[in-house]
C-alpha cells in the first residue's frame, strides 16, 4: 500500500518525531520502542515453537496409531487357525502343480 520507506522518508519521520517529542524524550521513546519490538519478536518465536511442537506431537500420535493398527492386523492374520495337511495358503490355479500322466506308447525291443 505505502511501498517501502526509503532514507529520505525515514529522515522526515525522525525530524517530525524530534519536533513533537523533543530531544530529551526521543531516546527514551526509542528504547521503549526497541524493547517492545524485541518482546514482540520473542513472543512470536515462542508461539511458532509451541505450534511446531504440537504438530510434532500430533504426527507422533498418528505414527504410533498406524503402527499399532499394523501390528494388530499382523497378529490377527497370524492367529488364524491352520487345518492339518494345509499350509495355510489357498491353492489357486496358478500355484497348483500340473499333473503329468505317462503312458507307454512305444514298442519294446
Amino acid at each position: 500500500m505505502f511501498g517501502s520507506i526509503g532514507m529520505p522518508e525515514l529522515v522526515i519521520i525522525l525530524v517530525i518525531a524530534l519536533v513533537i517529542f523533543g530531544p530529551r524524550k526521543l531516546p527514551e521513546l526509542g528504547r521503549s520502542l526497541g524493547k517492545s519490538l524485541g518482546e514482540f519478536k520473542r513472543a512470536s518465536n515462542e508461539l511458532r515453537n509451541t505450534l511446531e511442537e504440537e504438530v510434532r506431537v500430533e504426527e507422533h500420535k498418528e505414527q504410533k496409531a498406524k503402527m499399532q493398527a499394523e501390528q494388530s492386523s499382523a497378529l490377527a492374520a497370524s492367529a488364524q487357525p491352520i487345518t492339518p495337511g494345509s499350509t495355510g495358503n489357498p491353492v489357486t490355479p496358478e500355484s497348483a502343480e500340473p499333473t503329468i500322466s505317462h503312458t507307454n506308447t512305444g514298442t519294446s525291443a
